[in-house]
């Protein structure tokens, strides 16, 4: 594929969503510790900061997450998601998981509600960065009304009553602030740049 095809609205975030599904069904039946994120392993393997997301210690957790991020796919999809917006989601990718940092009692997690967090906090910036404050921002309310609901200053894991699943809900809101970050800063590169450009053009 050339550059330009890449650049193509949501073929990037397309193929950044695949690779996060392919790399969780290789993990599926792998050990958990080998590929988790731990913090205490976070500066002398910090590959686990990628790998983590690949991670599932559930079917349920994996069927979930997929649901997540089948989500996030299509409304990347749906907001025509250029390459600078799938750039930001790739980079969010570890930053999710060095946000736990903050919280070294959670010792091991595994999964990608972080990374979807942070995708849908990204597309919801995108949205409301270009003026569709209605979807944009409904969308990016409901979330944070989700992650503060959640509590996650709190204790570092919450359990699901009657389901075999587990959340880390300091990791949904890393992953929202990851996310931010990134396309905050993605989006402002891009406006200095067309910026800059019409400058240019206008003074040649």
């Amino acid at each position: 594929m050339t550059l330009a095809t890449w650049r193509r609205p949501g073929w990037a975030w397309f193929a950044v969503a695949s690779t996060l599904a392919l790399g969780t069904v290789l993990a599926w039946g792998r050990p958990p510790d080998a590929i988790d994120w731990q913090p205490a392993l976070a500066w002398r393997q910090p590959w686990r900061a990628w790998s983590a997301v690949f991670v599932h210690y559930s079917g349920l957790h994996l069927l979930g997450n997929a649901a997540g991020l089948s989500l996030v796919t299509a409304f990347g999809l749906a907001a025509r998601a250029p390459l600078r917006l799938a750039m930001a989601w790739a980079v969010a990718w570890p930053l999710t998981q060095f946000g736990l940092l903050t919280q070294p009692a959670l010792a091991h997690y595994g999964g990608l509600s972080g990374v979807v967090h942070a995708g849908v906090a990204i597309v919801c910036a995108h949205l409301i960065w270009r003026g569709q404050w209605f979807i944009g921002g409904s969308v990016f309310a409901g979330l944070i009304v989700k992650v503060l609901s959640e509590a996650p200053w709190g204790p570092p894991l919450r359990h699901w009553p009657g389901w075999d699943i587990t959340l880390a809900p300091l990791v949904h809101a890393s992953g929202v602030v990851a996310g931010l970050i990134c396309v905050l800063l993605a989006e402002a590169t891009h406006a200095l740049r067309a910026r800059h450009g019409l400058l240019r053009m206008q003074n040649p």
